[in-house]
Parts: C-alpha cells; structure tokens; sequence
C-alpha cells in the first residue's frame, strides 16, 4: 500500500482547511489549479451480472488548454483527491459516511531530454513513447463507528494527455482531425480510455484522466451584469480537465433504499520545505484545499467574504454558517433586477427553504432506489451515440424523471436528484431560483444562458465523460 494512504487515513478524520473550490468560485483556489474543484457527479447505474452501482466523479484542473507545451497538465502527487458519500443519519448532518481517496505518483522513463510526456506515437498506454506516467492508488475510509475501517482497494494507471499526432487514437485522421466523440457501449472506446478502466476490489472500478470539460455554460456573459446573448457562448467550450470515475456497489454503501449525499475533496499536507538543492518536500497534516458539492452554490450563492470560508469548513458547519444563502439568494435579486426589469418576479428571494432543501448541507442528493438514469450522449439525433431516450438536459424541468422505490413518486432524472454528465446545471439552477418549489402545485419557470449543448459527446459507459480535446485541433470559439 502507499504510505501516504496510511498517513492520510490517520489523519483525515481531524482535518482542518486552508483554501476553496470551484472552476473560479473563490479567490484562493485560483492558485492551485491542480486541487481546484471544477465539478461532481453522482449517478445511479447498473451492469449485467454487477447489479446497481452509484457512479462517483470529480474534476479538478480548469481551462486547461489543450496541447499546450510542454503537456505537463497532470494531477499533482501532492494531492489527495477524494470522493465522499454520506449515508443515513449522516446526510443531514453533512458527514462522510464512506470516503474514496486517489493518490497518484509520476515517473519518467527518462529525464535526460526536453521531451516530457511523449518521445514518439503513444499507440498503448505506458509504451516506450509515453516518457511521463501517472500511477494512482485508492483507499476506501468507513468512518461508521463499527465499519470496516481503512480498505486498500488497488490502483490504476493514467492514460496519456491528448497532444494530437503524438496520442492518434483519440483523434480523427491520426491526429490531424478533431477528437473522436464518445461512445455508446465500452468495445468502441479508444485504445487508451479502454485499457485504463481499472477493476479494484469489492467490485469497485475506477478511472482516472484527461477529459473534455463536460460543464457548458455561458459563463463570460453571466459575470458580465447578466447580459446574457442569444446564441450563447460556451465558455469552457475547447477546454480540458483532469477526471476521475469511481463506481461503487451500492451494496457496499447500505443498499439501495436510501437517499445518500456526495461531495469531494482536496488535500495537501500543511508544511512544504522548500530549499536551493532538493525538491519540495511536504509533511504534516492533510488540510482541506477544497471542497464542492452542488453544482453553483458557492459560485452563486455564498458572499465573496464567505467563499474561502465555505471552503475551509466541511459539510457539517453549512447549516449554520451558509443556510442564509440559500434562504435569500442574492442570484434571485440580481436576475430580478438586471434581466426581468421592470417586472420582477414576487416572492423569489426570500424564505427559499425550497433551495435550501438542494442546497444545505452543501452534498448532491441522489436516490439510490431508482432504475438507472438516463444517459446523455452527443444529441438525440447523433448517429451512432444518441442520448437515451427520454434523457433531457433539463432533468425534471425538462419532463426527464424516474420512479424511486423509496418515495413511491417520480423524481428527477438528473440533478438535483443526483447529477450526471449532460446535465445542464446552469440552467436548471436558474430554473429552480426563479420557480417556486415550496407550493404545491409547484409554479415551474423556465430559463437558461442559451448554451444547450456541450461541444463534445459524452461516454454513455465507463468513464462517462467526453474524451479530451485534440491540442492540434481544437476551438473555443
């Protein structure tokens, strides 16, 4: 086992934090690309002969350009990545039930060249052409009084970065064309995306990687004073993150009739040693350097002088220290005053216990009870990787629901019933702010940044999101 895993899991049950989350949420995060937060997911899914599993996964690494020189977009060894999922009693206490921990270690075949990630065609993941490999390790953490404690479930390897030429296999025309789409079923998927998919144990499967940002908004022209457009502008359109995929038996986390929490977290030890002849060495206890559940809470709803605060505190501080944010969203007076002028929508911004229900704790609650979920792939009319039928990018606002055993109703399909990849979260988060969910009949209100699409098709197998962006060929307009 690393030892890392056995100094982190000692460690992580007194954690305190330092920093903050998102794709640009709070100041400080800014700084440390490599631990900063850009998504979470969680979503139910099964397999034949592997029954149900909860899909967990998060991305860090904003605006990564791709192709750029040299490639050197990884995750950072000094970091510890985890997914958390709280269960029972621990949901509405915002506690981490069970944790998934990935540790990763960068070797190079050679550093006796300027040539970094690749000294030739990469054409099978870790072949003499790829001089830098990532390697990772997962722990999982039972923090229940009488669990099973620290579990080393095994490891995986990283698939290369998609430079063009250098990585063809993700590409179109060898590298010279556009990146492939994703694809329908696990026997089309790239070389390198197939052969990384790693099978741990107690039937847990994990990936970890380059991918295409999956999140689609119109970003520039919401922070410009809502002046939203029509088209819209995809923002992260072109971009790249760095993912990781864990799917988890739902036998292995109580069952199925449960309504569990997710969040994810970044960790570094609290003491680098820096001198003139050595590499930094770290030490220390882990802290927490980020944190993100829901997609937009801390990003639109907690106050700039909140926001690295929000960070530095776990789930189980949001009650009381972020309740009001949601209770009187600022989003809801500013999209009031700036785009529904000079008729303003009544009783949107104050006492939203509706918002505060999604939104505190701070954890993405998902319905284990349910079939497994619609799946977005590149479109309904793409033609060979359709979404599934029935999927809307809208969840429940878009008529997109399922039946859970548990409630004995429909819920939504997509977040804030969970959340999958597709999912456009800008604009049913808008949707939610300016309906009002605490009357029944709710009163549905529908709107969005004009941005319906991601540029990319998605996975509709494992690792889900899209394959990343080629480096020498790619867009952000």
């Amino acid at each position: 086992m690393n030892h890392r895993l056995l100094s982190l899991a000692a460690l992580l049950a007194s954690t305190t934090s330092v920093l903050a989350s998102s794709h640009m949420d709070a100041p400080l995060i800014t700084l440390d690309d490599a631990a900063n937060l850009t998504d979470v997911y969680a979503f139910v899914g099964a397999a034949p002969g592997n029954g149900k599993y909860l899909n967990l996964a998060m991305s860090v690494y904003p605006f990564e350009d791709p192709g750029i020189g040299p490639n050197k977009y990884n995750f950072d060894d000094r970091v510890a990545y985890a997914l958390h999922v709280s269960t029972g009693a621990d949901v509405a206490a915002g506690r981490k039930t069970f944790s998934y921990v990935f540790l990763f270690q960068t070797v190079y075949k050679t550093q006796a060249t300027i040539l970094q990630s690749y000294t030739g065609v990469v054409q099978n993941v870790n072949d003499a052409a790829q001089n830098l490999t990532q390697s990772y390790s997962v722990l999982e953490i039972d923090w229940r009084p009488n669990g099973n404690g620290v579990t080393s479930l095994g490891g995986g390897i990283v698939p290369p970065n998609n430079q063009g030429r250098a990585t063809p296999h993700y590409n179109q025309a060898a590298g010279d064309g556009p990146v492939k789409d994703g694809v329908a079923t696990a026997a089309q998927l790239d070389t390198y995306t197939a052969q990384t998919v790693s099978n741990l144990a107690n039937g847990i499967v994990s990936w970890a990687g380059q991918r295409d940002d999956g999140f689609y908004a119109d970003i520039g022209a919401t922070f410009d004073l809502l002046s939203l457009r029509n088209p819209g502008h995809d923002s992260q359109k072109g971009f790249n993150v760095h993912t990781i995929v864990c799917q988890v038996p739902v036998a292995r986390i109580g069952g199925d009739m449960q309504v569990v929490g997710v969040h994810a977290s970044t960790y570094r030890q609290s003491i680098e040693l820096r001198t003139e002849v050595m590499d930094p060495i770290q030490y220390g206890p882990f802290v927490q350097v980020g944190r993100q559940g829901n997609p937009l809470f801390c990003e639109a709803f907690v106050a700039i002088q909140d926001k690295d605060a929000y960070n530095r505190l776990t789930p189980e501080t949001d009650a009381q220290r972020f309740t009001g944010y949601a209770l009187q969203p600022e989003l809801a007076a500013l999209l009031n005053a700036l785009v529904f002028a000079p008729n303003p929508i009544p009783g949107i911004t104050t006492n939203r216990t509706d918002l505060a229900g999604i939104f505190v704790p701070d954890l993405i609650k998902c319905d284990l009870s349910t079939p497994p979920v619609r799946r977005a792939g590149g479109g309904a009319t793409h033609p060979t990787n359709p979404d599934d039928a029935g999927f809307s990018r809208l969840s429940v606002f878009g008529g997109d629901t399922v039946f859970s055993a548990l409630q004995n109703a429909q819920v939504a399909g997509g977040w804030p019933n969970g959340r999958r990849f597709g999912d456009d979260v800008y604009d049913i988060g808008v949707s939610a702010v300016i309906s009002d969910l605490r009357v029944n009949p709710p009163v549905i209100r529908i709107a969005g940044d004009n941005v319906n699409a991601n540029d990319v098709a998605y996975n509709k197998v494992m690792p889900y999101a899209a394959p990343p962006q080629n480096g020498r060929v790619h867009s952000h307009d």
